[in-house]
Parts: structure tokens; C-alpha cells; sequence
């Protein structure tokens, strides 16, 4: 009779468990249906009755755009363009002119010129702005002007650019560029080899492998990955990254999720190529996603000393899915957990503060994890370093000038005053001091961002009177501030004032190669690789 009794319960509990659940999908099934109804009757009526000629394609482009914003910023709306563009980032492949094209303020520039693409045999130069293509004035042309630049194979495109005041034309033959996600490695001294991976494109565990095969050969006993600045890319690849280094069958990265379908343990899948060999990893605040699962797993099987400053902290995955007319959806799917248990993402777009922004997690609220070896490591925001190196962070006043272009634009004139030095003088940073005070270049730090937003409340409750004398001391004192600020990081902007000029000449290959000799954070990676006691130290 007990026996039945429980059965009995069983099975009610099962049938009102299925029953819960058929309600839950019929009451969500019904309330996206109810929202895409009133949207639609919304979308219709407006562009019937609008009082001006609508463009239905653009609207919608935006307010899809705008919608999923809400959520998180990775989780975005692909038009036909964009998801050209998403290909492209993939692949690193595509054809065009080979140049980094940048939009600012409504103008167009190029930013990098790579090294024997049709860009650079033409004869164009970072900082040029593309002011015609074709019968194209990009001036009035609102839409992305980078895709005006790719298309067929041979397909000459003809140019009007504005070049230090002087305009200029040039006809451009479209050709096939690859941009490798390994763009540079090479041996150091003391057998010490040296690999850049800059994004995790399908081609980037077999770029690296290459590159780890060839250095092994030239006499690598000792590897230094760079990932800094990698914004990351294709998982697989993440985890075909790490199976150079760690056994077959390890796990590498987990995916979790509300929906099942998208939990998944990804293992290594190959037998590695070298188990044995000192790895260091050096990471940044630009070091995300594919980069973190990386240089998370390396770190908490203890496999590599990771070294640099705390990496962005992106947890998140996303998938693109396909929609009709050849647009997709790139959402959000899951969170991703390095092998020790840990997501590393920072921000919890869950919550929002006052203004809008998602609430970063506070270090108060970290949890501990193992290593394979026992070592502590942290969740919540990037992977932290074995070895942080602080001294390799930008001031905020150095980041202002990053953001502003101002660092850019001056190198620039700094490249056509003397177009073969890479060396910065005094006499430079005084005209560079001179330079960044045009309003243009406003710092727009919090502070003066801050003060700004106090000025422009006070316009509007119309008390500017009352408080300009007050604000104009403010302004004076912030601007004297900011300027000491320049002068106190002026190392650090030298600096960035140097690698531009490097790139102009040398282009970003010899970059690399200053930096293998300049670096602080490699030379703090050959250090402990050359140390096999602190090495092995690091990793117990």
C-alpha cells in the first residue's frame, strides 16, 4: 500500500512538473507573440503616417540594434554588410586595398597601411583622409565607407585624399588580403622563441603551431605567447591553441547555459605537440574572451606562467545564428568556466546602476579557485597575472590622448617633418604639449566630463551667471592639472609617440621587432623563462 502511495505521488509530482513547465512555454510563447503583434501594428502605422518619407530598413536596422543593446554589447543585430564583415573577421581574409580604415567625425582615414598590399604599393599613408571613391564624396555618404574599398579581385578603384592640407588622387587594384593572426614571431637570445597571436581566426592554431614548429627548429628550448591587445575570436581555436601545449582528452573550457543544448565541455583533441617546454603568457586589459580561456587554462592547469596586467574579463559566448535575407543574430548563448571552475567575467549586465551601466563585480565578491597544482586563483574579473606588471598600465590623462586620436594625429605630423627618425625629442613633446590644447582635442576625463554636464544643468536651469565665475576657476584648475598630468606621464606618451612612428616606417613588422628588444613585459618573460628555479617556483 505504501509502495502505491509513492508511485502515486511520483507520478502526480511528474505530471505537474510537465504541467508547470507547458504553461511557463505557452505564457512566454504568448507574450513574445502579444510584443511582435504591437510592434508590428506600431512599425506599420508610424511609416504609414509619418509625416515625412521613412526609410523601413534603416529604421528597423536600428531599433533591433538599440533593443539588444539592452542585453549586453555582444549580443548584436548582423545586417547583409555586417555579416560580410563578421566573415571577414574570421578568416582574417577578404579583398581590398589592405589598410585599416577608420570614420571620425564624419571623415575617413586611414589608420595602418599593411605592408605590400595594394594600399601601401599605391603609395598611401596612415593619417591620409579618403575624402572621394569613385563618384562617391564621402562627405555626404553616411553608411560604412570601408566596404567601398573591397570588392572583386582586380577591380581598380580610384581615390581623392587629402594629405597634410594637399589633396591627391591614385587608382587602387583590388587584390586578396590576409591578415595573419600570427603576424610575427621570432628566436631571442637565449634560445628564448617569441610568437604575437593577435586574433583567434580559423586559421590561428595552425599559424601558431607553424610558428612554435620553425622556432623549435632555429633551437627554441623556451616560448614567450603574446596575447595582448588580442580581442579573441573562435573558441575551437582557443582550445586548439592550449592542445599544443597539454595532453589529449584535457578540458579546456566549459559553456553554460539556461538552454541545455548550449552546455558543452570542450576537450583537446590531438596528441600535443610539446608537453614539456617553459611557456610564459603575457596578457593585458585589451587580453578578452579566447585570449582569457587561453591563458585561464594554461593558468590553472600549470602550464604557463602568465604575466602582463589583469585581462579584460569577457566570460561570455556568442553564436551567430541565421535569419532570413541574409541577416543573422550574434547572441549571447552561455557563460564559459576555465578548468579550475572559474568564469572570469567582470561585468554583470544583469544589473544595472543608476545610469544604465552594467555593475562591474567588486573584488570583495571574487571566489577562490585550484589549480591542477593547488595554486589560488580568482573568478570575477579577467585572468590576474602569476606576475603583474603595473609599471606597463596607461595613466588616464595617456588613455584621453589615445581616445582623442591625439597621440595618432601628431605622430603624423611628426612623420612628414622628418619622415625617416622613430625617436621623439624634447623639443617634440613641447610642440606636442602645444598640439593636444586645440579644442579638438579635449581630454574629456571623468573630471571635466563631470564639470562639463555641471555647466550644462546649469544652462538649462539658467543659473550659468550665477556660477561661470566659479566654473571658469574650476576650468582653469582642471586644464593646469591636465597639463602637469602630460607632463608627469611623459615617458609613457613618448613611448606611444615612438611605436606610431615605428609603424609609419617600419610598419607594424618592426614594431615587433623593437619591442623583443624594448619590452618591459618581454624582457620580464625571458627573465623568469631563463630561471628555471623561479619558473618552476611560480607553478607550484
Amino acid at each position: 500500500m505504501n509502495h502505491l502511495f509513492q508511485k502515486k505521488y511520483i507520478l502526480t509530482a511528474l505530471a505537474a512538473g510537465f504541467l508547470f513547465v507547458g504553461v511557463s512555454f505557452r505564457n512566454d510563447f504568448f507574450e513574445i507573440a502579444k510584443q511582435i503583434e504591437i510592434f508590428t501594428a506600431m512599425f506599420k502605422t508610424v511609416n504609414q503616417n509619418y509625416v515625412d518619407e521613412t526609410n523601413p530598413g534603416e529604421l528597423m536596422d536600428v531599433a533591433i540594434k538599440n533593443m539588444l543593446a539592452e542585453l549586453d554589447p555582444y549580443t548584436v543585430f548582423f545586417n547583409e554588410q555586417d555579416v560580410l564583415k563578421f566573415k571577414i573577421n574570421n578568416t582574417g581574409e577578404y579583398t581590398g586595398i589592405g589598410a585599416l580604415v577608420q570614420r571620425r567625425e564624419g571623415r575617413v582615414y586611414l589608420r595602418e597601411i599593411y605592408k605590400g598590399f595594394p594600399a601601401d604599393k599605391a603609395g598611401l599613408k596612415a593619417g591620409d583622409e579618403i575624402i572621394q571613391i569613385d563618384d562617391i564624396n564621402l562627405k555626404e555618404y553616411k553608411e560604412d565607407a570601408s566596404q567601398l574599398l573591397k570588392g572583386t579581385k582586380n577591380t581598380s578603384v580610384n581615390i581623392k585624399y587629402m594629405r597634410q592640407g594637399k589633396t591627391a588622387s591614385t587608382a587602387i587594384v583590388l587584390n586578396e588580403v590576409e591578415i595573419k593572426a600570427v603576424p610575427y614571431y621570432a628566436l631571442l637570445d637565449n634560445q628564448v622563441g617569441y610568437i604575437v597571436l593577435t586574433k583567434f581566426t580559423e586559421k590561428a592554431s595552425s599559424e601558431t603551431k607553424a610558428a612554435l614548429l620553425d622556432l623549435k627548429n632555429q633551437g627554441a628550448t623556451k616560448i614567450v605567447l603574446d596575447l595582448r591587445n588580442n580581442p579573441g575570436g573562435l573558441l575551437h581555436e582557443a582550445v586548439n591553441i592550449c592542445n599544443l601545449f597539454v595532453p589529449k582528452g584535457e578540458v579546456i573550457v566549459t559553456t553554460k547555459s539556461k538552454n541545455e543544448k548550449h552546455n558543452n565541455t570542450y576537450r583537446t583533441r590531438f596528441e600535443p605537440l610539446d608537453l614539456e617546454i617553459p611557456l610564459a603568457v603575457i596578457v593585458n586589459g585589451k587580453s578578452a574572451s579566447a585570449s582569457e580561456i587561453v591563458s585561464g587554462a594554461l593558468q590553472d592547469l600549470d602550464r604557463a606562467v602568465i604575466l602582463g596586467s589583469r585581462s579584460f574579463g569577457k566570460g561570455l559566448v556568442q553564436r551567430p545564428l541565421n535569419l532570413s535575407y541574409g541577416t543573422q543574430v550574434k547572441v549571447t548563448i552561455s557563460r564559459y568556466y576555465t578548468p579550475s571552475g572559474r568564469c572570469i567575467q567582470a561585468l554583470d549586465y544583469s544589473r544595472k546602476d543608476k545610469n544604465g551601466k552594467a555593475i562591474k563585480k567588486d573584488k570583495n565578491e571574487f571566489t577562490a579557485f585550484q589549480t591542477k597544482g593547488g595554486r589560488t586563483v580568482y573568478d570575477g574579473g579577467g585572468i590576474s597575472p602569476d606576475i603583474a606588471i603595473e609599471e606597463t598600465k596607461t595613466s588616464t590623462i595617456t588613455d584621453a590622448l589615445i581616445k582623442n586620436d591625439a597621440i595618432f594625429d601628431f605622430a603624423t605630423q611628426l612623420y612628414y617633418k622628418n619622415p625617416n627618425t622613430t625617436t621623439v625629442s624634447e623639443s617634440d613633446f613641447n610642440n606636442f604639449k602645444t598640439f593636444i590644447k586645440q579644442d579638438k582635442y579635449s581630454l574629456d576625463t571623468e573630471t571635466e566630463l563631470a564639470l562639463k554636464n555641471v555647466l550644462e544643468k546649469a544652462k538649462k536651469e539658467q543659473i550659468q551667471d550665477d556660477i561661470n565665475t566659479a566654473y571658469e576657476q574650476l576650468h582653469a584648475a582642471l586644464v593646469k592639472s591636465e597639463e602637469a598630468e602630460v607632463s608627469k606621464y611623459k615617458n609613457e606618451i613618448v613611448k606611444l609617440l615612438q611605436e606610431e612612428l615605428i609603424i609609419r616606417n617600419q610598419y607594424r613588422e618592426g614594431l615587433y621587432t623593437f619591442y623583443t628588444q624594448n619590452n618591459t613585459e618581454i624582457k620580464r618573460a625571458k627573465t623568469i623563462l631563463n630561471d628555471a628555479t623561479a619558473y618552476k617556483a611560480l607553478l607550484k
